[in-house]
């Protein structure tokens, strides 16, 4: 009975609602009925305020474009409640557009040269131009081309603002100069001011990136600039003379364009405060159009990352509870999307179509007076004596426990390149699941620290990632929070060693990735970087790039599968509570400034689909309980790379994962949503794997060279192109340590000559000798600092290059010393090595594709060495070219062939010389001083050209000190 009268109760008195109507045949003169509706958004919300909280209220939008004459605001009053929300709703999804434009009535007329002009209202002035609803680019140079995915700006130009080409340009006063960051971390952007007499371009701007280190030489273009209108598509606004001039593309009339010009920045902003928010209001269905660039506007250092932002969206939302905004499309706007800043809690984004942006997708930022201890340029250090020990913010100010839910977000940063499709930063608890996130010049999701965490990422679809930068992954966390500094290895560590939890006081929150797919083809597939803490990550397909962690406590990453690829663990902390374990992954693990020994058995009972993977982490001492095999995949060319039931990784412990379940699932928009390409699994499993090649070990000054090359950069914070040679060893009593190199130091420069490689090291240093030059400059880069040092000559490198025998100054003296090799040699026997005579033939020599084999000299007992020398000649090839690394060693018993047994004394690399008849070298110490004292002398030579073939030796001698 009680039961029946509370359904005739409801029955009785039914839930108030309220409805409102708008149109553009509409009149805000009208009642707001559907017979008798607004014209206006504004004039709807301030009828459904006198409603608010009292009922549910509904607004209902008719089709067509709504030119928003300012931003419409929604404040605290214009909140419903949990029981009577407010909704405003397009009557049909997608047809509804809210526009911060205008549509212009122009009369087009020609100008010249395939350009029409037309006359602009007086005052007007133009930062996009749409027409027929798509973007058009302002004139530039060099020209758009839309097929280069992966360049900078699609067309880039050293010489874009140079004299010369100013020269041309009669008032370039308003361009912009747009500027990859000299490492390709993100971008810069520049007002053009003017042009002084000499004719160079005078200009503003540069505050776009947190890592302040100069635009690119090469990767530069310019826009807006009137005399660089040459192209269909490019359009010019002179605001003095009120003219627009647009190139048609093929096929367009002038007489049928419908124009539009952009005037917001920000069509919808909801203000309000945590004291008094916008709550329980809902956004649905709407297209958002025309909102106007902000590139000048970034400006905001964001704790210490790489970014600046502005905090501005089409949508702006501060101050909200329980705001979501549904089904609603964002097309070409020239900033950031959608932005929640600060106070924000249970916003939703769901079910929204988001592409071809100026900048980011979805942004969460909190304020940084939120946060303990912050710090804002990357170089900036806290005293970590002196920091704040209370975990987690000092106030609410920021977005938590939102939701970016079954979303589809491409074309992320059409003009900014520090973007991301979701940027997170200062915000806890942000969850992003069921997105497909590609086409991003940068990240496709970004963390910028680890305050507060507690994210969950889940079945994200996330690729073609990193197109236009560099060092970056798919997804990309910093996690230079309050513990962390970037002379890490002298601070952080001891700090942490001490205090265990300092790590935890900014990431309180484990954040977890999971059941996602990942592929950056010019970057990590996800990327912790620079002391990203406290993340989980498993049940995760990585296509291409790999995982990374750099620095940073408690990670751990199980049951991934890693495509042709593997784990990149870089500037480990000792006992970071890191692990990896328990994936499929194809390559052995890519360790870049690692010390200490802790690292290696973090890395663990993992299923490698190559022997020789397995083989090579096992040499390094990783991976001692794992195994490898053949994973079986199931489909790997359609994407399921789940692996069979009696795979060998199923009986080691992976356990499958969906593989249909990536990405958006909303049905109109996985329609349109485009998949990551699949490829093709690279695997060497085999019964009898090979042994993991050594490269030649080059030293300077004692101290052991390392070439870096892939993403290795990344662990010193230098561009790709620059390259440089890491010092991997550098022992305490070497001429390196004595002259102020340290391990880990990144050599830049030899004498003003840039290194790329270890080729172009000991080229400078061959330049340098035959300079004369007793010491040389060398630049490195240390704890991500130039550091610019004098050093002394240490060892002589005397060499000589003839076409005949008698003009050698340095001749060969026969000795009865025994030589022997590691490898077989063909042609003339070892002995004649040590006969004196120098041949046109080609010696003792290693076979082609032979690298890393050794000549061996036993000097009968240890003697003081003054110099070795080496004589080769061309033979009937180019041949003479000397590559080689030599040791000694005073070993009481024989050492054989192996290099742990050995001292080295030096390389020795003359190919920068190019083809000589003849070569004689000599090493030597530059203070006159012994080499050292030896029995064996080993020479561990290394094939010349990449055909692979080796060196023609004639003769090897040492000279003793008697």
């Amino acid at each position: 009975m009680r039961l029946q009268l509370i359904a005739l109760l409801l029955a009785t008195f039914p839930a108030l609602a309220a409805d409102f109507y708008v149109s553009l045949s509409g009149d805000d003169q009208n009642s707001g009925s559907q017979a008798s509706p607004f014209a206006s958004i504004a004039k709807a919300r301030d009828a459904a305020r006198e409603l608010a909280t009292k009922e549910d209220v509904t607004v209902h939008l008719a089709d067509g474009v709504y030119y928003l004459p300012e931003t419409l605001v929604f404040s605290p009053a214009d909140s419903g409640t949990a029981e009577h929300p407010i909704t405003y709703r397009a009557t049909n999804e997608g047809k509804v557009v809210l526009s911060g434009g205008s549509q212009l009535d122009l009369a087009w007329e020609t100008y010249r040269d395939g350009i029409y002009r037309a006359k602009t209202p007086a005052g007007l002035s133009v930062d996009q131009l749409f027409i027929n609803g798509e973007r058009r680019h302002m004139a530039r140079y060099p020209n758009f081309d839309p097929n280069k995915t992966t360049s900078a700006y699609q067309g880039f130009a050293a010489d874009a603002f140079s004299k010369e080409r100013a020269a041309n340009w009669k008032n370039p006063e308003g361009g912009y100069i747009h500027a990859m960051h000299v490492a390709r971390w993100g971008g810069y952007h520049y007002r053009i001011t003017g042009k002084k007499d000499d004719g160079t371009i005078t200009y503003e701007g540069g505050w776009q990136n947190n890592r302040q280190m100069g635009m690119h030489r090469d990767f530069r273009m310019v826009e807006n600039i009137f005399e660089e209108l040459d192209a269909p598509g490019e359009w010019f606004h002179d605001e003095d003379e009120q003219f627009l001039y647009y190139y048609p593309q093929e096929g367009e009339s002038v007489s049928q364009l419908k124009v539009e010009v952009v005037r917001l920045a920000q069509l919808i902003e909801f203000k309000g405060s945590e004291e008094s928010p916008v709550k329980h209001l809902t956004l649905q269905g709407f297209t958002f159009r025309h909102a106007a660039r902000t590139f000048m506007e970034t400006k905001e250092p964001l704790l210490r990352s790489d970014w600046t932002i502005y905090r501005g969206g089409a949508v702006f939302l501060t101050g909200t509870e329980d705001v979501s905004i549904l089904d609603s499309e964002f097309d070409q706007v020239g900033g950031n999307a959608i932005f929640f800043s600060n106070y924000n809690r249970r916003g939703l984004v769901r079910g929204c179509h988001l592409h071809d942006l100026g900048a980011s997708g979805v942004c969460f930022v909190g304020d940084p007076d939120a946060v303990r201890d912050p710090l804002f340029e990357y170089a900036e250090v806290n005293d970590l004596s002196k920091i704040d020990r209370t975990p987690g913010p000092k106030t609410n100010n920021y977005p938590s426990d939102c939701t970016v839910a079954d979303c589809l977000i491409a074309g992320v940063g059409r003009v900014e390149r520090q973007p991301a499709g979701i940027q997170i930063s200062m915000a806890a608890r942000i969850t992003l699941t069921d997105l497909s996130i590609y086409d991003c010049a940068r990240s496709g999701i970004n963390v910028s620290e680890g305050t507060w965490g507690g994210h969950l990422i889940d079945r994200c679809d996330v690729f073609d990632t990193v197109l236009e930068t560099h060092d970056h992954g798919s997804f990309n966390s910093w996690g230079r929070d309050r513990y962390w500094r970037r002379d890490h290895a002298k601070t952080s560590q001891v700090a942490v060693d001490t205090e265990p939890n300092l790590p935890l006081l900014d990431a309180v929150e484990t954040t977890i990735i999971r059941n996602s797919r990942w592929r950056c083809d010019h970057g990590w597939d996800i990327d912790l970087d620079d002391g990203s803490s406290n993340y989980k990550i498993y049940n995760n397909l990585m296509l291409a790039g790999g995982l990374k962690f750099r620095e940073g406590y408690h990670r751990e990453a199980f049951n991934n599968i890693l495509i042709n690829n593997g784990f990149h663990p870089h500037v480990w902390f000792a006992n970071s509570d890191s692990r990896f374990h328990g994936n499929i992954a194809t390559d052995a693990p890519r360790p870049v400034r690692l010390g200490g020994e802790t690292w290696k058995q973090d890395i663990d009972r993992n299923f490698y689909t190559s022997e020789e993977s397995l083989a090579r982490s096992k040499s390094m001492g990783c991976d001692q309980n794992s195994v490898s095999g053949d994973p079986k995949y199931l489909n790997p060319s359609e994407g399921d790379f789940r692996v069979a039931d009696d795979s060998e990784a199923i009986k080691f412990g992976f356990k499958n994962f969906p593989m249909d379940q990536f990405g958006v699932k909303k049905p109109s928009l996985k329609k349109i949503a485009q998949t990551p390409t699949m490829p093709t699994p690279r695997s060497s499993h085999s019964s009898n794997p090979p042994a993991p090649a050594t490269p030649l070990r080059k030293y300077w000054l004692g101290a052991k060279l390392h070439s870096i090359s892939g993403e290795d950069y990344s662990a010193f914070g230098t561009a790709k192109e620059d390259g440089g040679i890491e010092l991997r060893e550098v022992p305490a009593n070497s001429p390196a340590a004595k002259a102020g190199l340290q391990k880990r130091d990144l050599i830049m420069s030899v004498s003003g000559t840039k290194v790329i490689n270890e080729d172009g090291l000991f080229a400078a240093l061959v330049a340098s000798q035959i300079n004369g030059d007793t010491s040389i400059k060398v630049i490195v880069i240390r704890d991500q600092k130039p550091v610019e040092l004098s050093i002394k000559r240490n060892l002589n490198l005397a060499a000589e290059y003839t076409g005949q025998v008698s003009k050698l100054e340095r001749k060969p003296v026969a000795s009865n010393f025994q030589v022997s090799s590691s490898h077989p040699t063909q042609n003339a026997p070892l002995k004649s090595l040590t006969d004196g005579n120098i041949t046109t033939g080609y010696g003792p020599m290693f076979p082609n594709g032979q690298g890393n084999a050794c000549y061996r000299m036993d000097l009968g007992s240890v003697q003081s060495v003054k110099a070795i020398n080496t004589w080769s000649n061309a033979a009937t090839a180019p041949r003479a070219n000397q590559h080689f690394t030599v040791y000694g060693s005073n070993a009481s018993t024989d050492p054989k062939f192996d290099l742990s047994k050995f001292t080295p004394i030096g390389t020795v690399d003359t190919r920068s010389l190019g083809n000589q008849a003849l070569q004689a070298t000599s090493l030597s110490k530059a203070d006159g001083q012994p080499l050292g004292s030896f029995r064996w002398i080993l020479w561990q030579v290394s094939p010349i050209n990449p055909a692979g073939e080796n060196t023609s030796f004639q003769e090897l001698s040492v000279e003793l000190i008697k």
